[in-house]
Formats: structure tokens, sequence, C-alpha cells
């Protein structure tokens, strides 16, 4: 959703002290304010307009006085009767402020209105509205003892409270059915039993059963279906670079004890094998660990990979093994971090890398620029505004919501990408991972245009030494008909062989670290990443020059880890009037 902050914010109620039991004190029950407290002290002092007339007054209080014995309109009761929450409530106050309708159309309203689920009215119809900063509560005490409600005055009142707490026994049936298909989706407990069931016979995979985190268990799911390994792997960008880095390094990988964390088939492990590494540990949580047991196998390579079915977090090496040389692992998601996938690889770096190891990749950069996407505008959102003659826009209202994943071309971007988190896996920490950054983009459009949405990839580096890449380091870009591919797989039943460096050379602290990278960005061949696109509720009008600064943050679902949540804020200036920026806009997206 978007929000336009205003220039002042009312101080909310003060908190509920409590004792060291965790319950509140008994001076804090007696002292405890009800909504007419808070009106009085709080907002005593706040101007506050009629909801029907362009009179202010010096109070809130003052105001819901007025409207109620002018215009016989009483907020709390209506509020009351209709069974409104906090954001039907907010929706009301805007549409009244909005629309002007009269006081006798507004007490009619039976709660069934259009406007009431209608995100248009939750922005402030009226700047810094002291109605919208108060809650208004039925339940004035916390006493055992509730106050009965006032019986209907008639039948009209009757017939409307009625079908308000039909509407409300409707939405608490909903919400029971939602609750027992979470609970049953998220537990899993049929997928547990059978994990539980499932044969340790010996082979080259070893089984660790465990409950799978709530979050977990259509992640690991989703992973055991042939198609997703289909894309990832015909994704050539994403294969070859990855087959470059380690057939290309035998230096790094001759004699290496590698652990490739989310192994999935198997590819990457059996590059590492190829490229001469001593013992290869694969590990998957995923039933596509059994398939990858059977490709080792089938490529007679299983005395030296070794498939490991489970957690990262949980596994076990086999005796013998405490710690590895190198950490591969394709973890990288949409947007870079969805999956949360980096988690896990970050705790195989602290459980079980070497202090002088290699993490491959060494490190990713998120990038975010300015972007028209007018193609993709009108294809997710422009299309529905006329449908043989008729406004569906109503259907695209979500896309502002959520974070849409598509590909977008290289003329689309109207600025140079900026930097907004730079993930260096030698050292940082999960908790870093939820993050705040500041940008600041300059429009580069050759002429005034419209900018439907901001957007957002990522570059990945490798380097043979697993220190971070060189400030100067420019990503490659992979174009269409690259001869990646042919760089590093064998021709004509040979060994591609690369120039090797000196093996008495220790890697470290020895000049420039060979890199080796890709980008998932506009510029170069499409990946199945492709691009995270943030569409804007209000277009940036922008010529050359103009500029949209603001604040990028990013943090994990609290709803599921395995989600991103993102907000935007930005403000524009005009390069003619760089004094007078706009106000600052606040968008909200899922990442899923």
């Amino acid at each position: 959703m978007s929000l336009r902050l205003p220039a002042t914010h009312a101080q909310p109620p003060p908190a509920e002290e409590h004792d060291s039991e965790g319950e509140s004190s008994s001076e804090d029950e007696d002292e405890e304010e009800t909504w007419d407290d808070w009106v009085s002290d709080s907002m005593d002092r706040r101007p506050c307009k009629s909801l029907f007339e362009d009179k202010t007054f010096d109070s809130v209080q003052e105001a819901l006085t007025y409207d109620e014995s002018t215009h016989k309109f009483n907020l709390k009761e209506v509020t009351s009767r209709l069974a409104l929450d906090m954001y039907q409530r907010i929706r009301l106050v805007n549409w009244i402020r909005k629309e002007h309708p009269t006081p006798s159309a507004v007490i009619a309203l039976n709660g069934s209105e259009a406007f009431f689920n209608s995100d248009e009215y939750l922005k402030p119809s009226l700047e810094d509205d002291p109605l919208l900063q108060i809650v208004p509560d039925d339940s004035d005490s916390d006493d055992e003892e509730t106050e009965k409600p006032e019986a209907p005055k008639d039948l009209r009142t009757a017939t409307r409270r009625i079908a308000a707490l039909q509407r409300k026994l409707e939405q608490s049936k909903q919400d029971l059915v939602y609750y027992r298909s979470f609970v049953s989706e998220r537990l899993n407990l049929a997928g547990l039993a059978d994990e539980l069931k499932e044969s340790t016979a010996a082979s080259t995979s070893t089984h660790v059963a465990v409950p799978l985190r709530d979050d977990d268990s259509h992640y690991f799911q989703s992973y055991a279906e042939n198609d997703i390994h289909s894309v990832m792997i015909s994704d050539k960008v994403r294969t070859a670079t990855y087959a470059k880095f380690i057939l290309s390094n035998p230096d790094v990988f001759r004699d290496a004890v590698v652990m490739d964390v989310g192994c999935g088939t198997g590819i990457l492990s059996l590059f590492a094998a190829k490229a001469g590494a001593k013992r290869v540990f694969a590990i998957d949580a995923s039933d596509i660990a059994e398939k990858a047991t059977q490709i080792v196998k089938d490529n007679e390579l299983d005395n030296i990979i070794t498939v490991i079915r489970g957690k990262v977090e949980d596994i076990k090496l086999p005796d013998g093994y405490d710690h590895v040389d190198i950490i591969i692992s394709e973890w990288m998601g949409y947007a870079l971090l969805y999956e949360s996938m980096l988690d896990s690889v970050l705790h195989a770096r602290d459980r079980f890398l070497r202090p002088e190891g290699i993490m491959a990749p060494s490190q990713c950069k998120m990038m975010f620029a300015l972007c028209d996407a007018g193609d993709l505008f009108k294809e997710r959102i422009g299309f529905w505004s006329d449908i043989y003659g008729f406004d569906l826009s109503a259907m695209a209202k979500h896309v502002y919501d959520e974070a849409v994943v598509d590909v977008v071309g290289p003329q689309t971007v109207l600025s140079e990408p900026v930097l907004v988190k730079d993930l260096f896996l030698g050292n940082i920490t999960s908790k870093q991972l939820d993050f705040s950054a500041p940008f600041t983009l300059v429009s580069t459009a050759e002429r005034r245009t419209k900018i439907h949405s901001f957007v957002l990839y990522f570059d990945t580096f490798f380097t043979n030494t697993g220190e971070p890449v060189p400030a100067d380091t420019n990503v490659y870009l992979v174009r269409d008909g690259d001869p990646i591919l042919a760089e590093v797989w064998p021709v004509g039943g040979r060994p591609h062989q690369p120039r090797r460096m000196s093996t008495a050379e220790p890697l470290k602290g020895k000049g420039r670290p060979k890199v080796t990278s890709f980008s998932t960005g506009p510029a170069s061949e499409p990946t199945h990443w492709k691009q995270t696109v943030f569409f804007l509720r209000d277009p940036i009008l922008a010529a050359e020059g103009t500029v949209v600064e603001g604040m990028f943050k990013c943090r994990k679902s609290e709803d599921n880890s395995r989600e991103l949540d993102v907000e935007i804020h930005y403000r524009v200036k005009d390069p003619e009037a760089p004094d007078a920026a706009s106000e600052t806009i606040v968008q909200l997206y899922k990442v899923r």
C-alpha cells in the first residue's frame, strides 16, 4: 500500500506499564484511560475540522460534539453499530471528507458499502487529520463486568445491528477456516510422519530425519519437482558461470574438500569432482537428494561425492571430516534474498568452513534503479482500465502491493543503478540481511516522461581467493551468443586446460584475485531470476537530471521468513528547483 507522510505526527497514548509478573499494576488499572479520557487529554489542543462543514474547532471533542448536536451524527456510535475495525473507520472518515455525503446518508450506511474495502480511502483526505489518529473503542474498561449495549430504539436500528453482527459472524467463520488451513499446511503433520518413516538403508546418501520448520515445508517440497531444476540448469548464464569458475580454477579445487549447500541435482558437485576435489559433500533437505544420489552413481563419482539428506543446520559430516575448504552454493532467490537460503549457507560457513576457506560465490551486490517498464505496466495494470468499454482496474490494485518478477529491457532503465546492499559472504551475518539503505537516483530520460517503477537486480562475483572483489571491478555482462560455454565445456573429449597458477604460491594476499561474475540486470542476457519490479501508485514525472532520493528497506516477512517485506521511501527533486522537493511517499511491497 502507498502512504503519504504528514508533516507532523500525533503522539500515541502512553503505553501501559507492567510489573515483573507481566501484568498491569493495580495503580495502572485504576488510572487506565478511556476513549473520552484520551480524546480529552491528548487532543484537547489539536484543531479539528467538522466532518460535514467547513468549520474548525479547537479540539476533536468540540468537533465531534458539534457534529452530534447539529447533524445528529455520532462517530463512536456509528463505528460501534457497524462493527468497524480500525482501517474501516479510517476509510469512513476519509470517505466523508472526500465525498461530502449528507449526515443522513452516513447514518443510513449498513457497512457493506464498497468504500469500506477500498485502499483509495486509506489515503488521508485532510492532511494531519486528528480523527485518523484516535482509536475509539467500545470497551472502555477491562473489568470483568462488561456494560451491555443499549437496546435498539426501533426496528430499523435493530435490523442494522443484526446485519452487523451477521457480518462479524461470517468473518469469524472465515478466520476459523483460514486458521485450520494454516495449521494443517504449516505444521505439515503428514509430511513429518512420512519423513520419520523413511528408510535409512546404507548408501552414499546419509539421511537426517528432522522436523521441518513451519516456513520450510512447502519450500523443500517445491524443490523435489523436476521442472524447477530444469529451469535452473537451462539458465545458461547461471550454470555456465558456475562451471567456468569451478573448471577454470583447478588450483583451487584440486584435492580440496568441498561442501555443496542445497545441491539439487548435484550439478555443482559434479563440476567440483571433475575439477579435482578430493571429497564433495552434497547437502539437500528435499526429496531431490534421492535423485542426486542416483545421478552421482550413474556418473561413477560416488567414490568422491556423498549426498547427505537433511538441513545443513542439523547434518553431521562422515567420520574424519570436521571442516571443508570450499563452500559452493547457488542460494540466490528473486530480489537476491527471497527464500532466505543464504541464512543456511552462512550457518554452514560458521560451522564447517576452515578460517582460510573460500565461499563461492564470494560476493553479491544488490542494484537499484529507475525504470520506465512501460510495456510491463500496460500488460499488468493498464490492460484492465478498458475491457469492452468497462473499467476493471480493481483487478490491478494488488499489483502495487507485490513486487513483480519479470524481464525489462535495458532501454527501460532511466538512471544509473546504485548499490543498496553489498554482501561479502566471508563475514556478513544473518542479522545484516534485514537492512535499510539510502539511495539517490538521477534520471537519464532524454525527454519528459512518466517513470512507473523502480527495478532491483543483483550481480554475483566469484574470486579464486575468496576475498572481496577490487572496487573497480565491473560485472561481466553475458550477451546473446556469448562463447562462455565453449570456454569451459570439454571439446572433442578433451578437458579444458586453463593457464595454471604456481602451486607454490599461496592463493591469498598475492596481487589481484581472479574474478568470475555474472549479472541478473536488464543489460545482461536474461536469467531465471529476471528482475524485480516495484510499481509506483503515483508515477514520477521526470526529465533529464530529475533527482529521486529516499530509503530502501528490506526485511524478512513476519508471516513467512522466506518471503520479504520491502518498504521504499522516496521524494522527487526538479533539477531546476532542487530546494523544492516533493512530499515523501512511502510504498510497501511483498516479495513472494
